[in-house]
Order: C-alpha cells, then sequence, then structure tokens
C-alpha cells in the first residue's frame, strides 16, 4: 500500500526547533526526489524544501538557513529540522515526491505561538 505518514509537528514558541519525520511505504523511496510542503490557513500548499535521490537540496527562501531536509534511505524516512521558527510558519506539513507525487497524507500541524 503506497502510503506517506508524517509526525513530528506540535506546539512551538517563536525561536523554538522542531523536527519533522515522513515515513514512505509501497513506493521506491531512494529513487525519488522527496519534498516538504506546508499549507497555511485559507492560503495554497507550497513546497518549502526538496531533497534529491542523490542527496542535493533545495529551500524556498522564506526558510533558507532556518530549515534542513535530510533523507534516511534505509528507514523511508524523510526529515525537515526547523530552527528558528517563526509564527509564519504556523500550517500543516505534508511530505510528497514533487516528480511523480503520491495520495497524501493526513499532515502534520505545526504551531508557532507565545
Amino acid at each position: 500500500q503506497v502510503q506517506l505518514v508524517e509526525s513530528g509537528g506540535g506546539l512551538v514558541q517563536p525561536g523554538g526547533s522542531l523536527r519533522l519525520s515522513c515515513v514512505a511505504s509501497g513506493i521506491m523511496f531512494r529513487i525519488y526526489a522527496m519534498g516538504w510542503y506546508r499549507q497555511a490557513p485559507g492560503k495554497q500548499r507550497e513546497l518549502v524544501a526538496v531533497i534529491t535521490s542523490a542527496g542535493r537540496t533545495n529551500y524556498t527562501d522564506s526558510v533558507k538557513g532556518r530549515f534542513t531536509i535530510s533523507r534516511d534511505n534505509a528507514k523511508n524516512t524523510a526529515y525537515l529540522q526547523m530552527n528558528s521558527l517563526k509564527p509564519e510558519d504556523t500550517a500543516v506539513y505534508y511530505c510528497n515526491a514533487p516528480q511523480a507525487p503520491i495520495s497524501w497524507g493526513q499532515g502534520t500541524q505545526v504551531t508557532v505561538s507565545s
């Protein structure tokens, strides 16, 4: 069964950190580029970070220097380390394969608030 399961979200104060995880099943994980997306209330889903199968990374400008995407192919898992969080990072975070999207998971809620 093809499935993506995100976890690790929560409520954090501005300046805090969170580490998100995305476990993929039913796909040949290691050959896919993986991305982290987010969707804030009333806004479209946006791609914030990508990691290729070779480990190259790219970020949207608003998270550069604060977020780090990584992957562990042995565990079929992608990660997003988020530091120096800001209230505008509040959103539901999802993972998917940007070049071969599969069914979206349930996402994980990240709320940055004091």
